[in-house]
Parts: structure tokens; C-alpha cells; sequence
């Protein structure tokens, strides 16, 4: 996918985070990244296959 180089890590990769913005839009809360891995400001993801990865959850008594 990437045309830059290094290539950026490939969205199946433990480090898929670290590619490069393609498109940004924080006022909607989304970002997409060069290996097609659209990003959420909750830090929560969408993978190009379509699989969801979840925003992490805190508890409680985590939150201070």
C-alpha cells in the first residue's frame, strides 16, 4: 500500500499504529492510516478486513 519509504507497517503487524496519516478528522473522532487501518479517538480500530478492535476499557478505580 505504502508508495513512501520505509513501508509502513502492514495492518496485520503488532506496530500497524505507527504508519503515517493518510486522512485525519477530529472533529468526527477518526483517523485512517497508510496500511488502511482506520483509527478512533477512543482508541478503538477498524481493521481493512473489517475486523473491530475495541477500545480499551479502564475500570473505575483506574480512571484517577
Amino acid at each position: 500500500m505504502c508508495l513512501h519509504q520505509p513501508p509502513c507497517p502492514p495492518a496485520d503487524a503488532s506496530d500497524h499504529d505507527s504508519a503515517r496519516l493518510v486522512a485525519t478528522h477530529p472533529e468526527q473522532g477518526w483517523s485512517l492510516l497508510c496500511n488502511g487501518v482506520v483509527i478512533f479517538a477512543d482508541a478503538g480500530e477498524i481493521l481493512p478486513d473489517g475486523r473491530a478492535i475495541p477500545a480499551p476499557r479502564t475500570s473505575p478505580d483506574q480512571s484517577a
